[in-house]
């Protein structure tokens, strides 16, 4: 990964009449070839945050760059850069998915005999060959997704941003369109994910952002995110005989007898090492012994509440 693709800088939106700002100072960027989750509630400013990037909303104050060209200054060259793949299939369903696709392609610039090559290229890489003079609505929905992310890829979009990608779609589709977005990501497109399955962005996503209430509250890894909880940072363990086990240096103990054993969690920044050498030191057999390690979900809620949006 090299430099910034996008940059976020102390961005406000406040649409007429709201009392509040939907969007309250928000600052990340997008490295270059990764792929960046940007998480949060619903209401949190995630999608007036999207429609900056993608020059639909315009900010009420500070800066956004996508490639090198400001939104507000140069949006014609920023729509050039980007492609969205929106939540709800937009595709124009009185055409086939090869009319589909070189209209967009048209739209762009790009040559009938072009159009065509790029577009049955697309139908391949999506799984689609053979579907090509199909009509969109004899397509399933995992099929209508595909076409969809085939006919933003049509203009060779730098930066790619899928909104919900795979919300609804069966098990074989989602795990197709994840290992796609390897690839494209492989290829050399960075992409923007929002979602709220958390599994799909720990599993893609380089770095994330969480925002609420209209700032970004978190922005690191998934694996770096998850040790802002409190039980990340501990040690499970199952050890001979109910009674309590005490281990030195440790910030909390917590545990239960079950049966001839006791069954615990150790918390503070010990390695099992350390909870196995307490075990032994106290004349004891260890039975089990693994690190305790939050869920992104488990991450997402204790950051942003459980109280309904």
């Amino acid at each position: 990964m090299s430099g910034a693709l996008v940059e976020v800088a102390d961005l406000h939106k406040r649409y007429p009449g709201a009392p509040l700002d939907a969007v309250a100072g928000v600052s990340f960027e997008v490295r270059e070839g990764e792929i960046f989750g940007l998480l949060g509630p619903n209401g949190a400013g995630k999608t007036t945050t999207i429609g900056t990037i993608t020059t639909r909303v315009r900010p009420t104050s500070g800066r956004v760059v996508v490639d090198g060209f400001d939104v507000l200054r140069d949006p014609v060259a920023v729509k050039r850069r980007i492609a969205v793949v929106p939540q709800r299939s937009n595709l124009d369903r009185s055409l086939t998915a090869v009319e589909n696709l070189a209209f967009h392609a048209a739209y762009f610039g790009a040559g009938r005999r072009e159009r065509r090559r790029r577009a049955l290229e697309m139908l391949a890489r999506m799984g689609l060959e053979g579907r090509a003079n199909d009509k969109v609505d004899q397509y399933s929905g995992g099929m209508a997704q595909r076409l969809m992310i085939a006919r933003a890829l049509m203009h060779e979009p730098r930066l790619l941003i899928l909104d919900e990608p795979t919300t609804g779609l069966d098990p074989q589709s989602r795990l197709f369109l994840w290992e796609a977005m390897h690839d494209l990501r492989a290829r050399g497109v960075t992409l923007m994910l929002t979602t709220h399955d958390m599994a799909e962005a720990d599993r893609l996503c380089d770095r994330i952002a969480i925002i609420d209430r209209g700032k970004v509250i978190a922005l690191d890894t998934p694996r770096g995110l998850r040790r802002l909880l409190p039980a990340e940072h501990g040690v499970e363990v199952v050890v001979s005989r109910p009674e309590p086990l005490a281990v030195d240096g440790a910030e909390k103990v917590d545990g239960a007898p079950e049966d001839d054993r006791w069954h615990g969690r150790v918390y503070g920044r010990l390695a099992p090492a350390d909870v196995a050498d307490a075990v032994r030191a106290a004349g004891r057999e260890l039975i089990e012994l693994r690190r305790i390690e939050g869920s992104l979900e488990d991450v997402f809620v204790h950051l942003t509440g459980r109280e309904l949006r």
